[in-house]
């Protein structure tokens, strides 16, 4: 178990590096109260209910220090394995918006172990912004920060083509998309 997972009481893995499979046991998704994931992992832990909760290391910068912190890839989600009967349990806890049951069981756990994965590597994850074409969105970074403008085209991940139009004209020009904001 990667060190990450270690220091948020995860255990993710079984038998096979796969997540669990026990079939009584099903995936919940719980939408937890603002910025109450970590109490909700807790309250888990307390009533012996398997909770999962992805985090990214992020950092910031207090007074020229810099301090390193877990912080969850999906903000506002917490990941549950319980029985179907559990489920009351989760309810009695006031971190919780509301309980989302999964459809595709196979396919959440693939997803699920996927980004478990890539958490263990050295790569730097975050939660990638929904920018899409034809989206009006803000630079937020850069010498054009501050313009608004509307999104032509995608290229992979992280290029998109961005329209900006000037009096009545129109100039394109390719930023990462990290750099936007949708509006």
């Amino acid at each position: 178990m990667s060190a990450r997972l270690r220091e948020n009481n995860l255990d993710w893995r079984g038998r096979g590096n796969r997540l669990w499979s026990v079939s009584d046991l099903s995936w919940f998704v719980a939408h937890t109260r603002p910025r109450c994931e970590k109490k909700l992992l807790r309250f888990c832990e307390r009533e012996g209910l398997s909770a999962t909760l992805p985090c990214h290391r992020a950092a910031h910068q207090y007074r020229g220090k810099t301090v390193v912190f877990q912080k969850p890839l999906f903000p506002g989600y917490v990941f549950l394995r319980m029985a179907a009967e559990q489920r009351g349990k989760i309810h009695r806890s006031d971190h919780l918006a509301k309980l989302l049951e999964v459809a595709d069981q196979a396919l959440f756990i693939r997803q699920l172990e996927d980004v478990l994965r890539a958490l263990e590597t050295d790569f730097a994850i975050r939660l990638a912004p929904r920018i899409g074409e034809g989206m009006r969105v803000k630079i937020k970074n850069g010498p054009l920060r501050g313009i608004d403008g509307w999104v032509e085209q995608r290229y992979g991940m992280t290029t998109v083509l961005l329209r900006l139009d000037f009096i009545g004209q129109a100039a394109a020009v390719k930023l990462d998309a990290t750099d936007l904001e949708p509006i």
